[in-house]
């Protein structure tokens, strides 16, 4: 049997992509203390790995398929295939530096810089001209300043716990989340490029029905043409006549966070009946 290997991710984004491919219809049948979970596909082969190794592995071919944050890629220098940003995680690289301190400051000195982010630090502290010693940290790096370090280079989603250790977001190197990504050479294959493009497309359809509802409401033919006026959809609304002439069932799906200012403008208008519903899968 032909397989494709399929790299997941150990940490913080582990259950959202568990999730994902389970609405996708790929079961794990261990958790995340495993190494090697199966899966209710046989065909899927499946390792766990820390984020920060997933990249290069997939490049060297190791494993065809694989979760990690953008972050990852760049600091690894991995020439992988981005095939989606599933949005999950998003967080910000920043340079962040003791709130007593200035730029023009540390720039005058040698400074210690502690980061888990080696080669994204050191091509932007030489980029903007710092004289620095480097010194990899393995977690908690918000705590290395004022002893221990001058600056940090560290991932933030809400800049509070760099707040909270009395420290001032100075520049921010790159925005990250997590990537769907593919080995380049499992894309030449006829077998894996069918199996990732049919991957690709179940995840767009997923992320698609998370952020879509649909509306299905009854319209009297004289409200109609209005109604169907404030209506935001995809392609056009499913319209359908209903019994004995009364006027029309009409369907359409809408952003979510849309549904919650359009019902009342509907109603407002004419509308009844309005049912709103969730997706699985959205394809467009």
């Amino acid at each position: 049997m032909k397989k494709i290997k399929l790299m997941i991710p150990k940490g913080r984004i582990f259950d959202k992509v568990v999730k994902l491919l389970n609405e996708a219809g790929v079961t794990l049948e261990s958790d995340e203390r495993a190494y090697r979970p199966v899966t209710n596909d046989p065909s899927i082969e499946v390792k766990m790995m820390k984020p920060q190794n997933i990249p290069k592995l997939i490049e060297l071919g190791a494993h065809d398929i694989g979760f990690t944050g953008y972050d990852w890629i760049l600091e690894s220098n991995a020439k992988v295939e981005e095939i989606i940003d599933l949005k999950f995680d998003p967080v910000k690289i920043v340079c962040a530096i003791p709130k007593n301190l200035s730029v023009n400051e540390l720039k005058k000195k040698q400074i210690v810089v502690a980061s888990e982010y080696e080669n994204l630090s050191k091509r932007y502290l030489d980029k903007n001209k710092f004289k620095y010693v480097f010194l990899r940290t393995y977690g908690a790096t918000e705590v290395f300043p004022p002893d221990d370090a001058d600056m940090i280079i560290d991932n933030t989603s809400t800049g509070r716990t760099l707040e909270a250790n009395n420290l001032k977001i100075i520049d921010t190197l790159i925005n990250s989340s997590t990537r769907f990504i593919a080995n380049k050479n499992a894309l030449k294959d006829p077998y894996k490029f069918e199996r990732i493009k049919e991957f690709e497309m179940l995840f767009r359809s997923i992320l698609d029905a998370r952020d879509r509802v649909m509306l299905e409401m009854n319209v009297p033919k004289e409200k109609f043409e209005e109604i169907i006026s404030l209506l935001p959809c995809m392609r056009s609304p499913t319209v359908s006549p209903l019994y004995g002439e009364g006027g029309y069932a009409v369907k359409v799906a809408v952003k979510e966070s849309d549904a919650v200012k359009l019902i009342p403008k509907l109603i407002k208008h004419g509308a009844t009946d309005i049912l709103e519903y969730k997706f699985r899968k959205v394809v467009i």
